[in-house]
């Protein structure tokens, strides 16, 4: 009896310790994150340096222990800036790889086609760079809304660049240049309504196509109407064919366009003709705080990019940022359920140090947009770089500017 009640009870020991290792192993699963933008093509700048930004805090919060004692473990898919693409990802990230959250989309038009099936899933969406006014209200009219976003949207972005060349610069006759993407049309139209608040119509507004090498047409119509600047609205590198196009030209008027003049793919293919273009941007590859200049070295040190400077140092910043605020939104959870972990980005509890700025209960039910008008400032390229345009803002760059509701300059969006 001895002998059989021994082997007995060893037998339930192992049994116990196979329940328990495998309860171990469940618990240590990893937390899958989905990352979609474009890593080829044109808009590509954009879309590596916003996952490499991702890459970097999945790795920092990863080697502090991850989220609720579990790694977390990135997706990638590349949407090649095209609609459709980003739909099959979507569903395959939802159904295939059943991830608790997704961050990314760079194109505004892919976010807006794909982002229904992660409403429809109840899985958040953090929108890091697509900036497209209507993207966090594309669910208005239901009772809850997935999609948040700590991008500087386009109701924001318009505004300052009308501020920038009617108030500061003191130009009355402006021309818009804008691709025909879904990016670039709703940019356009609000730049219309922020010159139409100004009392001031465009006197030339010209649209082009992804891949166009020439813009003499739409250049020659500008200046005939009298422009003395070109205000953007464009993705990829045909924001360079503009500066060449002046140069070609012999027509050299200021550029003033929305953020995506920052990118690599126009500094370098613009080369001098890119010269003094200006652009909100909520985050220079400047070491202005301790943060900033961390992700910067640690960024340069882990991906070495070209010359030392960031592609698109904004997606990359942003894209660093919204890992932190989603690990803390399941943190706080404590779960890695949808609707949870929604609640906890509407009412995260504790600030997130981010490189963009602290983000400080930034959302609410009501409001999913992180970045408010007082948070980004004028960037210049100017030296094959982006630097700050204003020395006002270089002065207060270590000063962190953070959300403010109140802040005056953004256009209000209509539901």
């Amino acid at each position: 009896m001895t002998i059989r009640f021994a082997k007995l009870a060893s037998q339930v020991a192992i049994a116990a310790a196979v329940v328990a290792y495998a309860g171990l192993a469940y618990a240590a699963e990893a937390i899958k994150i989905g990352v979609s933008g474009p890593f080829t093509g044109g808009s590509s700048s954009m879309g590596v340096s916003m996952r490499d930004g991702v890459k970097l805090a999945v790795d920092e919060i990863n080697k502090a222990g991850g989220v609720m004692g579990r790694q977390l473990q990135i997706i990638e898919r590349d949407d090649e800036a095209k609609n459709e693409r980003g739909v099959q990802i979507a569903q395959e990230l939802i159904n295939k790889e059943k991830v608790t959250a997704t961050v990314g989309f760079i194109n505004t038009g892919v976010a807006l086609a794909s982002q229904r099936f992660y409403q429809e899933a109840k899985i958040p969406v953090m929108n890091n760079v697509a900036t497209g006014s209507i993207i966090t209200h594309q669910f208005d009219d239901q009772p809850e809304n997935y999609i948040f976003r700590n991008a500087a949207h386009d109701s924001i972005q318009a505004p300052m660049i009308v501020e920038e060349a009617i108030t500061r610069r003191k130009f009355s006759k402006v021309a818009i240049l804008a691709d025909s993407t879904n990016y670039g049309q709703l940019g356009r139209s609000d730049l219309e309504k922020a010159l139409e608040l100004k009392g001031i119509k465009a006197v030339a507004v010209e649209k082009f196509n992804v891949k166009d090498v020439d813009m003499t047409a739409q250049l020659l119509k500008a200046k005939e109407a009298g422009a003395e600047v070109v205000l953007t609205y464009a993705i990829g590198p045909e924001l360079a064919q503009i500066a060449n196009g002046m140069t070609k030209l012999g027509w050299k008027v200021p550029m003033i366009g929305s953020w995506t003049l920052s990118m690599a793919n126009f500094i370098d293919n613009a080369g001098p003709g890119g010269e003094g273009a200006r652009m909100p941007q909520t985050f220079i590859q400047q070491p202005t705080t301790p943060k900033r200049q961390s992700f910067i070295i640690n960024y340069l040190r882990t991906f070495n990019p070209k010359n030392a400077r960031i592609d698109s140092p904004v997606s990359a910043a942003q894209g660093y940022d919204s890992i932190y605020l989603l690990a803390a939104a399941i943190k706080q959870a404590n779960s890695t359920d949808g609707p949870k972990i929604k609640e906890a980005l509407e009412n995260l509890k504790a600030p997130i140090d981010g490189v963009v700025t602290t983000y400080n209960k930034p959302f609410t039910a009501k409001d999913h947009e992180a970045i408010t008008a007082n948070i980004p400032v004028f960037g210049e390229v100017k030296g094959e770089k982006v630097v700050y345009a204003y020395e006002e803002d270089q002065k207060k760059a270590s000063e962190v500017r953070v959300k403010d509701v109140n802040a005056k300059g953004a256009l209000i969006v209509k539901k």
